[in-house]
């Protein structure tokens, strides 16, 4: 158990991982409410507490509610149904594949803004559609929306729209380019969005729509996901200054700026460049650095 407790942080620690945060985020989030669950079930039977807790972190497009549970516009996307283990393991392998092919084109913060904006955005499209489209609306008060979905499909949709011809290896279908399967999965969501499960169908569309229109607007030089990534750089730099030791011995300060200065000298950048570098690659993607940049990096791999 130890060794799972020492992944987990291991991932949370590392830069440019944010794929495998979230996985990892989602993964330990099931486990956790299965365990409320199990729990609440052996000795508290009968009783709705479980169910009324989750309450409190689902999404209900019913206004009164939403009014007082703002968070539930995202905290929804964290959450699974503990029964089946399928709603969870389809998910986390989507977000893996396509957000894989995400990272490497446009960076880590990025991939976690498109992931948490993707949320908001289907959640709203939910909420709009429950109030103002008669059909949905007499179902709103027996609605709760959870799952991933809705922010997997915008990674779909996003990977689908950057690079539509990318192939992936179905068994017993072979090279299937993502734009198809991206586009399937749009089909059934848009089938679904009048079943049993009209709420998670909906907030999938708006997941969808929202890849599709992200990764136009980041080519067009607007980033929808900047404030997100603006977010988690302050929380970032906040925990790195308080880990940061506030008393330093003089002759290492010293051994620092000479190490430093000899390797400036020897054409290699210093930490400080590299950090700086690394978090660029982070923020925005590794295409994003200049060439200049791209040496350096290259330089300091040579060390």
């Amino acid at each position: 158990m130890s060794g799972i407790l020492d992944d987990f942080k291991d991932a949370f620690s590392k830069r440019n991982n944010g794929l495998v945060q979230l996985i990892w985020l989602n993964v330990a989030i099931y486990i956790f409410t299965l365990l409320l669950f199990v729990t609440f079930t052996l000795f508290f039977k009968g009783s709705n507490l479980y169910y009324t807790l989750l309450s409190y972190v689902s999404l209900s497009p019913e206004p009164t509610i939403l009014l007082f549970r703002p968070w539930t516009l995202l905290t929804y996307s964290f959450l699974h149904h503990i029964n089946p283990i399928v709603h969870i393991f389809p998910n986390m392998l989507m977000l893996y594949w396509f957000g894989s092919i995400l990272q490497e084109y446009i960076g880590s913060r990025r991939l976690i803004g498109l992931y948490i904006v993707g949320a908001i955005f289907g959640a709203v499209l939910a909420v709009l559609a429950f109030n103002f489209i008669p059909y949905y609306h007499q179902n709103i008060v027996r609605t709760s929306i959870i799952g991933a979905s809705g922010s997997v499909m915008a990674v779909v949709f996003a990977a689908a729209t950057l690079a539509p011809d990318y192939s992936f290896f179905l068994f017993l279908i072979g090279s299937v380019r993502i734009k198809y399967i991206a586009f399937l999965l749009l089909i059934i969501s848009l089938a679904g969005s009048i079943g049993a499960n009209a709420g998670g169908e909906i907030v999938h569309l708006g997941g969808a729509i929202f890849g599709y229109i992200y990764i136009k607007q980041l080519r067009a030089g607007r980033d929808f996901s900047a404030p997100i990534e603006a977010v988690l750089d302050f929380f970032e730099k906040l925990f790195k200054r308080k880990s940061e030791p506030k008393i330093r011995v003089a002759y290492r300060q010293k051994e620092a700026s000479y190490s430093s200065t000899a390797s400036s000298h020897s054409g290699f950048p210093d930490e400080e460049e590299v950090d700086e570098i690394l978090d660029k690659i982070s923020r925005s993607g590794y295409e994003s650095l200049t060439k200049e940049e791209k040496q350096k990096l290259f330089k300091a791999s040579q060390k």
